[in-house]
């Protein structure tokens, strides 16, 4: 019995979710659909990838990813279908693909959407195509390897040599803060030194915590989440708000004066001594 994976930017007040499962289930009746998430932003690929990168890693082999992100970001409709890591990923030929897989997988097909000018008509063809790949156990039999493959990397921290910079990719519902320093990253470069973790200017912290009940109620705190991801969090509380943090995107760099003085309040830096 195949597995697939549904995740988007829809939301779900409208009925566009429902009806997508509805072609899922008539095209491949067998299948399980499992949902990840149907808010992600239509406009930073970063929060994206780290949503699906560290789901994607639990499911088993062979289960089918299916991703509807900025459907309509190009004028001309191609969605790539790829294996990787012995999972298979369907998504809209913008980059997405490069970012949650390091790279194109050299197991990777393009499929055109024909004639297709809204959401449903679009994931009918992508559907029609998903059942040919699951029947056949082929990738071939419904694209090409001639066609463009849009490839986009994903920010990474700036390293010195008594620091390092990142950025603050995500911010959860708890409004809690996750910048794109890994646990590894971390402590390859720490090198057993002292540290100090600096955010919006002039916070200062110098402990790692095991998880949110390691600080009392209300105080903030920095620890490395189940992802492995660095993380600002207040104990029953929203950094977010408090600090004003926000996500980076790198569009800031282009916004002159207005994105120095966000700076602060995008990116973190921790100080080794």
């Amino acid at each position: 019995m195949p597995l697939l994976t549904f995740t988007s930017d829809i939301g779900q007040q409208d009925f566009v979710v429902g009806a997508v499962k509805g072609q899922l289930h008539t095209a491949i009746p067998n299948l399980t659909i499992a949902d990840i998430t149907h808010f992600l932003p239509q406009d930073n690929f970063a929060h994206a990838t780290y949503i699906l990168k560290n789901a994607f890693k639990y499911y088993p082999d062979n289960t089918f990813h299916f991703i509807l992100l900025n459907v309509f970001e190009a004028d001309s409709l191609h969605f790539v279908v790829s294996k990787y890591n012995k999972q298979f990923i369907i998504c809209p030929n913008h980059g997405i693909l490069s970012m949650i897989a390091d790279g194109i997988p050299e197991s990777s097909v393009v499929l055109p959407v024909i004639n297709a000018n809204n959401i449903i008509q679009i994931t009918e063809q992508v559907i029609t195509a998903l059942a040919k790949i699951i029947a056949t156990n082929s990738l071939e039999v419904i694209g090409t390897k001639g066609l463009s493959i849009v490839e986009k990397t994903l920010m990474t921290p700036t390293i010195g040599e008594n620091w390092i910079e990142g950025q603050i990719l995500f911010i959860d519902n708890f409004e809690n803060a996750v910048v794109n320093i890994t646990q590894e990253l971390f402590e390859n470069e720490r090198k057993n030194r002292k540290f100090k973790i600096v955010f919006k200017r002039n916070e200062v912290v110098t402990k790692i915590s095991k998880n949110y009940s390691s600080v009392s109620e209300s105080h903030y705190l920095v620890w490395f989440n189940a992802a492995g991801y660095l993380e600002l969090a207040i104990n029953k509380g929203a950094a977010a708000s408090l600090f004003g943090l926000e996500t980076f995107k790198e569009k800031i760099q282009k916004e002159g004066l207005m994105a120095q003085n966000k700076w602060f309040y995008r990116t973190v830096r921790i100080l080794f001594e």
